[in-house]
């Protein structure tokens, strides 16, 4: 009786962003940080501007609140940008009423 062969095939998926992580990503370690600080820096656009929309404000209310202007909020929820800074994102959690959680997590 033969042995079951292992497969070395992926399971199939249709999850777009899973097929671009395989293809532009897959088990490069420089690419896999790459992907994942680009990551991070989305998901504190897409919190900052979530906190300004739930508070109502717009983003040069925002800006008076944390002292600062307009084109530091609209760059600090632009995905792409990658200055933040702890102290900014400290005065802009502040001015709509919230802390900032940081936390060590273990890496992957």
């Amino acid at each position: 009786m033969r042995k079951p062969r292992k497969s070395t095939a992926r399971r199939s998926t249709s999850d777009a962003s899973e097929i671009l992580d395989r293809l532009f990503v897959g088990d490069d370690p420089v690419r896999r940080a790459q992907s994942d600080k680009a990551l991070e820096d989305a998901i504190i656009g897409h919190l900052i501007y979530n906190a300004r929309i739930s508070a109502g404000l717009t983003q040069k209310q925002l800006a008076v609140l944390a002292r600062t202007d307009q084109a530091v909020i609209s760059r600090l929820e632009d995905a792409d940008y990658r200055g933040h800074s702890v102290n900014m994102l400290r005065r802009v959690a502040a001015a709509l009423g919230k802390r900032i959680d940081i936390r060590l997590v273990d890496a992957a």
